[in-house]
């Protein structure tokens, strides 16, 4: 926590979720879809697929929302702050993902996702 970035555990905070229906992504989704805010998933889609083809889940599931210094305002931090909040409290809707493309190698980059359930 070198004051760069926040971070979120998604396993901690969408316990409904499992691993293999990426809850890091969700998370991310449900942040940018009900607020516009932009973040980066840190977990199995990242860290789970193998060269050999297997897959396992990573150690941590983590939303990454970079803030570097003296570029945001106190307005900025306020907003984000609910956003995070709004979604927490609607958490138990957020449902998982399923990767329906994605190419070898780095497919975090351009994976392309499904919503799982209603």
């Amino acid at each position: 926590t070198g004051g760069h970035a926040i971070y979120i555990d998604a396993l901690s905070m969408l316990p409904h979720i499992p691993q293999s229906e990426y809850p890091a992504w969700a998370l991310s989704l449900a942040l940018y879809l009900e607020g516009g805010v932009r973040s980066v998933e840190i977990g199995s889609v990242m860290f789970g697929h193998h060269p050999d083809g297997s897959e396992q889940p990573a150690a941590m599931e983590l939303v990454r929302m970079a803030f570097p210094r003296r570029v945001y305002t106190q307005s900025h931090v306020d907003y984000l702050a609910e956003v995070i909040l709004y979604v927490n409290s609607i958490k138990d809707s957020i449902r998982g993902v399923k990767i329906v493309e994605a190419p070898e190698v780095l497919r975090h980059f351009s994976a392309r996702m499904a919503p799982l359930g209603a």
